[in-house]
């Protein structure tokens, strides 16, 4: 079993199979064709070998009745190594070339129009190219609506779609583009189209991406399958995953990286100077530094794009074995408590004090279960596998009860030595009340730039000076990845969701009051408890 994803048989010479000369055909057809933008003479289509070896394992092997094994593709490269290109092509291949079948229908598949649009100019530029080519097809290319390119042989039709996927139910594509999927909303479009491919037999499905963020979701899934099998965990002839990635280990500001992630670079594109100088102001910069790793070099990363602190880092902090429940009890808890009815989630996050400096936290969440099945689709995470697992709890009705949190927040109390119980009083302030009479220590923590920018530039530093201990929680790990971090001229940090309409990142504030709270009880002279720093903390 191979430990990389890295596709080696690109670059080695090994034998591709083309027992019937279908993977010479294809290539055939692409070198007569032309493209706009060619450098080489008469403007021939360039197909470099990395290209060719790819076109070749795609439409070369074939089952004895010379039906191809290959029906699907992932093509993850890095931006600029020309993956529209090809994947315009081989759909020319499959609409007017060697591939193509009776009344066939071609799909370039995108988030939005616009997207879709740019694989679809990629493709008419090519047919334009050539009077044959144009002669034999007709054209719709209207400012707004459907872009189509009609065969007049035999009626195939290459249409651009983008995200309405109920509109391409009773589809039954011969080929699919499926462009940069780590964008795409939801399943809709994708579900319509793989459902309608399997009317047809032969149907070649190729998806061409760079890397996504986040560990969640659609592109997450599919990229993970993807990169199994690349692995040889799974054995599925049928799908051809094509990873240029990173491996674990790799330096990312090595130039040597960046020519094995990017086989385009030998040959000119993407152009290196340009990514030396997008390293260079990477270098000094997260965000940029994730920015690069990510479109540059192909590299998932499980975060959004301002990302809070560096996600290996905090993966690295993760207990072998957590904390026993009886060595907690001995340890001063500080709870933080972000509050939301519906909408968002309900989260708590203690944080207990090590003698040895070390803060370990353990959130708990809470999520409505009315409507819970159709939250779990709009936002593509795995809600019901998390209730299985322990690791939110559902709240029966359509909001979340404050009575559910206050009744896990007060059988906290009654486990652990909780010092003190920081919470947001947006919706809360009842309860808060409430749990005080009974003789909790609440502490209100108002979620203005003045409280919460200090708070988060101690869990930012607890992170960093790694002094913090999860116990790899999937669903803090989700939150603290939805953070969009937004850093002020005076250094002031504050979280913001990187996806306003899906992302969720309550644990994270939760998290970063629970963290404030245990740093600011360690150091009595710390800026929370410094009388001259007025409203970072008010009491109720």
């Amino acid at each position: 079993m191979a430990t990389s994803t890295y596709p080696a048989w690109i670059h080695d010479g090994s034998d591709i199979p083309d027992p019937f000369g279908d993977g010479e055909r294809a290539v055939q057809f692409l070198r007569s064709l032309r493209h706009p933008l060619s450098s080489a003479p008469g403007c021939a289509f360039e197909l470099d070998p990395w290209q060719e070896r790819i076109v070749r394992r795609i439409y070369g092997p074939r089952h004895p009745d010379g039906s191809r094994i290959v029906r699907e593709v992932w093509l993850q490269v890095p931006r600029g190594n020309r993956k529209t290109s090809i994947a315009a092509a081989l759909a020319l291949l499959h609409t007017l070339g060697p591939e193509r079948v009776p009344a066939g229908q071609i799909i370039f598949a995108a988030a939005d129009r616009a997207q879709a649009g740019i694989a679809f100019k990629e493709t008419a530029g090519i047919v334009r190219m050539d009077k044959r080519l144009l002669a034999a097809t007709t054209i719709y290319d209207p400012q707004a609506g459907l872009k189509s390119i009609r065969s007049k042989r035999d009626g195939s039709e290459l249409k651009a779609v983008s995200s309405d996927g109920k509109a391409q139910h009773g589809s039954t594509p011969s080929f699919v583009l499926a462009d940069e999927i780590h964008v795409w909303q939801g399943r809709d479009l994708w579900e319509a189209l793989r459902s309608g491919m399997v009317k047809r037999p032969g149907g070649l499905w190729v998806t061409a991406t760079t890397a996504g963020r986040g560990r969640e979701g659609l592109a997450a899934e599919r990229y993970n399958y993807m990169s199994k099998i690349a692995r040889g965990e799974i054995e599925d002839e049928t799908v051809l995953p094509i990873i240029f990635e990173p491996e674990k280990g790799d330096d990312w500001l090595d130039e040597a990286v960046w020519h094995k992630v990017n086989p385009g670079l030998i040959h000119g594109y993407p152009v290196l100077s340009e990514m030396r100088n997008k390293a260079k102001e990477a270098k000094n910069n997260p965000s940029e530094a994730y920015s690069f790793r990510q479109y540059n070099l192909n590299e998932w990363l499980g975060n959004s794009r301002d990302p809070l602190f560096d996600f290996d880092t905090y993966d690295a902090l993760k207990l072998k074995k957590p904390s026993e429940e009886v060595d907690l009890e001995q340890l001063p808890c500080y709870l933080g408590v972000d509050y939301a009815q519906s909408g968002d989630l309900a989260a708590i996050v203690a944080a207990w004090r090590h003698n040895d400096g070390r803060i370990e936290i353990k959130p708990w969440f809470f999520v409505p279960e009315e409507g819970l099945d159709e939250r779990a689709r709009l936002e593509d995470l795995p809600y019901r596998e998390w209730i299985e697992q322990g690791h939110i709890i559902a709240v029966p009705g359509p909001v979340i009860s404050r009575e559910a949190v206050q009744e896990k927040i007060a059988e906290i109390a009654a486990t652990y030595q909780v010092e003190q119980i920081a919470y947001d009083p947006w919706q809360f302030r009842v309860a808060a009340t409430e749990l005080a009479a009974d003789g909790l220590p609440m502490l209100e923590m108002r979620q203005g730039p003045a409280t919460m920018g200090p708070a988060n530039g101690e869990l930012i530093r607890a992170v960093n000076g790694r002094v913090l201990r999860h116990d790899g929680h999937p669903v803090l790990r989700n939150h603290f990845a939805n953070v969009a971090a937004k850093t002020n001229d005076t250094g002031m940090v504050w979280m913001t969701k990187a996806d306003k309409k899906r992302g969720h990142i309550d644990g994270a504030v939760a998290a970063s009051m629970a963290v404030s709270r245990a740093v600011a009880a360690e150091n009595t002279k710390s800026r929370y408890e410094d009388p001259d720093v007025l409203g970072l903390l008010m009491l109720p």
